[in-house]
């Protein structure tokens, strides 16, 4: 029973700084993306622009799909 409850409090610690990894990874990604820009994609996103939303959104699902392959076994 110890056994089960050690391999589950690892993973569960793994689960959390893969979040914590991938969350900072993402925020680089949009900063960078938001830099490389000539416009100001908030500004945009806060105007109602749905065009730059669904830019933003495609971007950042994109880079998850890599980061997820890419760890997958």
């Amino acid at each position: 029973m110890l056994y089960i409850f050690e391999q589950y409090l690892i993973t569960f610690g793994w689960a959390v700084t893969g979040a914590i990894s991938m969350a900072i990874a993402l925020s680089i990604l949009i900063k960078v993306f938001t830099l490389i820009t000539p416009i100001n994609e908030w500004e945009e996103i806060k105007r109602g622009n749905i065009g730059v939303a669904i830019i933003i959104a495609s971007v950042i699902i994109g880079t998850a799909l890599v980061i997820g392959l890419t760890v997958m076994p």
